[in-house]
């Protein structure tokens, strides 16, 4: 199996510094924003956005305990049936709420988009947004639904029988994204065990 690696931690840095630059030209400051991190590594990539924007925005800093939360999505995801064993996570919502807000949804790696649909389903349970968009640190390509990132960290085109994994410090002890290419071999059988999280399902 031969692997390369695409980004490295002072990469990483400078993909979520300018997402969250984005971010708030977008919404035009950090009025009415909220972040939730989809987990595992979406959850941590949220929690640095929430560091970098503090630095950078002196209406979240002085907020930021009412700005950051998480979004479990496990229930919603449309393989629980396929015998694919997720552990659910905590969903937490940040105490200003969500409704009339501006809901950035954060993941690591944009895939499918099955997770991502998934989270819009989680959403509906918890209160009325008043806009949501998509925030991602690597979009992979391959959708199999109409759901398109508005902030991207890095667009890295990829084979679909690759495997593209995310390692973070917070969960992994370093920071990398890695492609791995499957040998000829092994390929069939690698596409009949879609890759979890760190694969890039999203």
């Amino acid at each position: 199996m031969g692997t390369r690696t695409v980004l490295q931690h002072p990469d990483i840095t400078r993909a979520l510094t300018r997402i969250a630059h984005e971010i708030l030209e977008a919404n035009h400051g950090a009025s009415d924003l909220v972040l939730l991190g989809i987990p595992t590594r979406g959850a941590v990539l949220a929690e640095r956005l929430d560091r970098i924007l503090a630095d950078i925005d002196p209406e979240w800093a002085a907020q930021r305990d009412q700005r950051l939360g998480t979004l479990d999505v496990t229930m919603h995801r449309d393989d629980l049936g396929h015998g694919i064993g997720r552990a659910p996570h905590r969903t937490t919502i940040p105490t200003s709420g969500i409704d009339g807000r501006v809901v950035v949804l954060v993941d690591d790696v944009l895939f499918s988009g099955r997770t991502v649909r998934a989270a819009l389903d989680a959403l509906q349970g918890i209160g009325r947004p008043r806009a949501v968009r998509l925030a991602v640190l690597v979009d992979r390509g391959h959708r199999e639904l109409p759901i398109r990132a508005d902030h991207v960290g890095k667009n890295l085109p990829t084979a679909s029988d690759e495997r593209v994994t995310l390692r973070l410090t917070e969960t992994d002890g370093t920071d990398e994204v890695v492609i791995e290419q499957p040998d000829a071999q092994q390929g069939d059988t690698r596409r009949s065990q879609q890759p979890t999280e760190q694969g890039g399902t999203a």
